[in-house]
């Protein structure tokens, strides 16, 4: 019986690392690419020309909306920003959920706990994001006051680490 648990502690063990190493080796946008749920993102990055950026050196700490967060959004305003002419604001919205650097879940912790509760984030677009420690959560509040809450942390990438958040935030 010892034999079977420890042969699958080993397996499990060699397919965790083999997923963490396959991962790793993967840019910000490839994992993007992979996830079903990031498909609206990725149409937003193709559309504001920003996957050549996002699959650079880095490290970038993303904070990465899923489809549902997009939904959020009236899809007229949605579809507008994903038009030609409407580029540069949809990179700017875009580039408000970047931070540089790579910001692993113990980091923001580490923030959180020395500002009591607080942390105040700069974005690539030169915004501020704060992540605020709640009761069930961290959350991030954006310029104009919303939440998003981030429900998943560090799926790391070769470039930096992506945060999946649940809505869309939105700099001034």
């Amino acid at each position: 019986m010892k034999k079977l648990i420890f042969a699958l502690a080993t397996c499990a063990l060699l397919f965790s690392t083999q997923y963490t190493s396959a991962q790793k080796s993967q840019d910000i946008v490839d994992i993007a690419v992979s996830v079903d749920d990031f498909s609206t993102l990725v149409t937003a990055l193709k559309a504001a020309d920003l996957v050549g950026a996002l699959k650079g050196d880095g490290p970038f700490t993303v904070f990465a909306p899923v489809n549902s967060g997009f939904a959020k959004i009236d899809s007229e305003t949605l579809n507008a920003l994903l038009q030609p002419e409407n580029k540069e604001t949809l990179a700017g919205i875009l580039t408000y959920h970047v931070v540089s650097g790579k910001l692993i879940a113990s980091d923001v912790a580490a923030a959180l706990s020395k500002g009591n509760g607080k942390a105040e984030l700069t974005t690539l677009n030169g915004g501020k994001l704060t992540a605020v420690k709640k009761d069930d959560g961290i959350y991030l509040e954006d310029a104009k006051g919303n939440w998003s809450k981030i429900s998943k942390t560090d799926v790391v990438a070769s470039n930096g680490v992506i945060h999946i958040i649940e809505d869309v935030v939105m700099p001034n």
